[in-house]
């Protein structure tokens, strides 16, 4: 792969408008415009059959890569159990169900850990990035943050699992942080980290990692 900087202006490959809003106020900190896919694709959309976050990450930033011929920044993120053998995972947005809703795939998840005791919720978001150019170049990178789930739903934040998952360090749930304090710490924000980190030649923290190909 040829030497590559982070590109000043990146098509997000997602109709997720809360990744859209975190994305664009990590990136747009750092002078990044990041286009929603809408205003380059109308309804576009690609069946994750990858079994993997990274695998999703790249089909989905190289399907939009060869229409939009610009940047194109794919995620794919979810939710890993311990106490339930690291699901939901790849299946996080459709736990519950294809179009299940954040409210039902939450409330499948916390009758599957009605009978686990709080030292054994432990619990982890992670997410995969993928940043295709148009020439087909692909940088990958990822992001953890670890946390516990909660037995009810707390806060009115966020979107997806962030009403169940606390975070350690505050002892609140991500929906009950503010955006800011959420971003400052997310699995997001690392796996953002790691990319520009990889883009500018620089270090990567112990929680994120990355690769290029």
């Amino acid at each position: 792969m040829m030497a590559r900087v982070l590109p000043s202006r990146i098509v997000l490959a997602t109709n997720n408008a809360g990744k859209l809003a975190e994305v664009r106020a990590m990136l747009g900190a750092i002078g990044v415009e990041v286009v929603p896919v809408g205003e380059i694709v109308s309804a576009w959309s690609v069946e994750e059959t990858g079994d993997t976050f990274e695998a999703n990450a790249i089909l989905k930033a190289r399907d939009l890569a060869g229409r939009a011929g610009a940047p194109v920044l794919a995620d794919d993120s979810g939710l890993e159990v311990a106490a339930l053998g690291g699901r939901p995972g790849v299946r996080s947005a459709r736990y519950a169900g294809e179009v299940a809703t954040d409210a039902e795939n939450v409330a499948l998840l916390l009758r599957e850990m009605a009978a686990v005791p709080d030292e054994e919720r432990a619990a982890a978001f992670r997410c995969a990035m993928a940043l295709v150019w148009p020439d087909g170049d692909l940088v990958t990178v990822s992001g953890t943050c670890p946390g516990m789930i909660s037995t009810v739903p707390r806060g009115t934040g966020g979107f997806g699992y962030d009403p169940v998952f606390l975070d350690p360090e505050t002892h609140q749930t991500f929906a009950e942080l503010s955006a800011e304090a959420k971003n400052a710490r997310s699995h997001r924000r690392r796996a953002l980290d790691a990319l520009v980190a990889e883009l500018a030649g620089a270090p990567v923290s112990a929680a994120s990692g990355r690769s290029a190909t």
